[in-house]
């Protein structure tokens, strides 16, 4: 099975921060498993995991809009974040405060 570009992007991201994404899957899981306990650092985890994953998705669709298949860069993003949402399910609850 041949690998997409986003696949290509996304593991790239990881590989070159491993560091960042390993400490937050741990979190991330700890706030799977008990968000009111571990919202506060998931959050505060979450905001530079957040500016990474923009950074990475803006290099992805700026080349693809650099070599004229612009109209293609919102599908690139989409397919992005399934990767992102498919290996860390809470990622849209970072700044998601409970009450």
């Amino acid at each position: 099975m041949a690998v997409t570009k986003t696949q290509q992007y996304f593991q790239r991201m990881l590989e070159i921060h491993a560091d960042e994404f390993t400490h937050f899957r741990v979190i991330h899981d700890k706030y799977s498993a008990d968000p009111k306990s571990n919202e506060k650092e998931f959050n505060l985890q979450g905001e530079k995991i957040q500016e990474i994953l923009r950074e990475w998705e803006n290099k992805l669709c700026n080349q693809s809009e650099g070599s004229g298949f612009g109209k293609f860069s919102s599908k690139l993003a989409d397919k992005f974040w399934e990767q992102v949402r498919f290996n860390f399910p809470k990622i849209d609850f970072i700044g998601v405060v409970s009450s």
